[in-house]
């Protein structure tokens, strides 16, 4: 019979992150994440130490995201990215497809250098307000921002804050991470690209109107696109360099936002209270709960069933993992499945093979429900506020059939390129 402690900490596992998928009664996520790590603590089902321990390992996850949300929060009060979009709309000239295809490749760029999180929050209002001033369905671009936020997350080292829980101080440098994620990231942005197209080109072939309004970046917002610049070489030649990427981006942000705000003799609290911070402890309440699953064992068994099965076959079983975890994903958002399967690849020693197709099934898997990841998440948020609504079949339909064909061609390849 299964240990009783146990089972409570399977219950109180999947409640708080039920809570956190459904978000019941309209509270925050952060809310259900750290009520459950404080469930389990009080319960003696995970000890002090053992939840301070926990906490402590997501600091790089914490210092990336705080750097990166100020990055991007900056870009939108500033109005870089309602430029970049009203200079799509115009260089669009007339054509619905083309606009649709700018959107896509800012929303590349933007995942890359600023993570897919920035793409969801910031880029996506801009794409509306672009969408609106040329008449042009806004729908088939939006649902470029939502897919390509994901498609695009592995690019680079910064473009997720899911590579940095995947793969922890192991994380590859610059050039073989390049070597190994180029082409998978191309399959996987290239194939979701062409699905859409197709899916939408009946919209998109319709004219929409040319006279767009001409950009127009004020000296603050100039001096901030200037700093964020500079912030995304940083960070490159930081992560050619091994060096510590959560740190990194954090003094980045920091320093960049001070020069910003100085320059433009603005105050920063604005600039910190539109920062969603809630998602730190919503990340470390996770953590914790975590904790808890590996304390009951659930963790080391899935560490064993890898060995297992990865013995003679590292690809095969990567491939296969690698779905797994996309299922996993979409039926319980992949920041807890991420932690798990993180988890469970490190106690087991996983073969780069496994851990690449891991990291893929987290950062593209989501894409097949609304709920899969933080990102779509605040993508369907941002929609909301602009008065568009897409239900989760609706999102659910359209991201089967655009997930599908990218997922397996991205897993064949980062598992057939895997070092």
């Amino acid at each position: 019979m299964s240990d009783p402690s146990h089972l409570a900490t399977y219950l109180v596992a999947g409640t708080a992150t039920a809570g956190v998928i459904f978000r019941p009664f309209g509270l925050r996520e952060a809310i259900f994440a750290v009520a459950g790590a404080l469930v389990l603590v009080l319960a003696g089902l995970v000890d002090v130490e053992a939840a301070i321990a926990a906490i402590a390992r997501g600091t790089e996850v914490y210092l990336f995201l705080a750097g990166m949300m100020v990055l991007a929060e900056l870009a939108r009060r500033e109005k870089v990215f309602d430029w970049t979009a009203a200079h799509a709309a115009r260089l669009a000239g007339g054509s619905g497809a083309r606009l649709f295809d700018l959107v896509f490749l800012t929303g590349v760029v933007v995942t890359a250098l600023l993570s897919n999180d920035a793409t969801a929050v910031v880029l996506t209002p801009a794409v509306y307000a672009a969408a609106r001033a040329t008449k042009a369905d806004p729908l088939p671009a939006l649902y470029a921002c939502a897919f390509v936020a994901n498609a695009a997350s592995f690019i680079l080292p910064i473009s997720n804050p899911a590579n940095l829980v995947m793969f922890g101080a192991e994380i590859p440098t610059l050039g073989p991470w390049l070597a190994w994620f180029a082409a998978p990231s191309a399959i996987a942005v290239g194939a979701t690209w062409l699905v859409l197209r197709w899916r939408f080109r009946r919209v998109l072939a319709k004219p929409i109107e040319s006279k767009a309004p001409r950009p127009d970046l004020p000296l603050s917002g100039r001096i901030a696109a200037g700093g964020i610049a500079i912030a995304c070489a940083v960070l490159l030649v930081a992560s050619a360099l091994g060096w510590r990427l959560g740190l990194a981006t954090f003094i980045v942000g920091l320093l960049t936002s001070v020069l910003a705000l100085a320059a433009s003799k603005r105050s920063p609290l604005p600039l910190l209270k539109g920062v969603s911070w809630s998602v730190l402890p919503l990340v470390a309440g996770l953590f914790v709960l975590v904790a808890g699953l590996e304390a009951t064992g659930f963790v080391d068994q899935l560490a064993r069933m890898l060995s297992e099965y990865a013995q003679g076959a590292p690809r095969e079983t990567g491939f296969g993992a690698g779905l797994l975890l996309a299922l996993a994903c979409n039926l319980m958002n992949n920041l807890p499945a991420g932690l798990l399967a993180a988890s469970a690849a490190s106690a087991g020693h996983a073969a780069p093979a496994i851990k690449g197709a891991l990291l893929v099934g987290v950062d593209l898997g989501p894409n097949i429900s609304v709920t899969g990841s933080l990102a779509t998440i605040l993508w369907l948020i941002a929609i909301r506020r602009e008065g568009e609504s897409v239900s989760g079949w609706d999102f659910l339909k359209l991201g089967v059939l655009v997930t599908t064909p990218a997922l397996l061609a991205a897993l064949a390849a980062v598992v057939w390129l895997a070092p």
